[in-house]
């Protein structure tokens, strides 16, 4: 599975609401298994500057290149773009990329991180 990430920031923050929305249209596109668009809290205490969050999960790389060549995408583009300042853009995958994951801390570390691959 890929996970794809990006992160925005507004020109203007009175702009986020409009940024939200014409991200909206990016949830209309068939080939995500999961598609978020969301308002940053804010809350961390170290850095608030990203305003937007957009959070997919694709089932593969063509998915993923499917997602991005469709209409919405570019519509998304088209209606976002003028309106804001950064786009910070990651992609990984679950399977590959991951080399430590867990909710305990780092209880359960993936193969390839393991010394021999045990």
């Amino acid at each position: 599975m890929i996970r794809h990430i990006v992160l925005f920031t507004a020109k203007d923050a009175a702009d986020i609401d409009q940024i939200i929305e014409g991200l909206s249209v990016l949830t209309s596109i068939p080939y995500a298994r999961r598609l978020e668009i969301a308002r940053n809290r804010k809350s961390d205490q170290l850095g608030n500057d990203i305003d937007v969050v957009v959070y997919g999960e694709f089932d593969s790389e063509a998915d993923l290149a499917s997602y991005k060549s469709h209409d919405s995408y570019r519509e998304a583009i088209r209606c976002v773009r003028p309106l804001r300042e950064l786009r910070f853009a990651a992609d990984y995958e679950l399977s590959a990329d991951v080399h430590f994951a867990g909710t305990a801390g780092l209880n359960q570390v993936a193969r390839r991180s393991r010394p021999g691959g045990r």
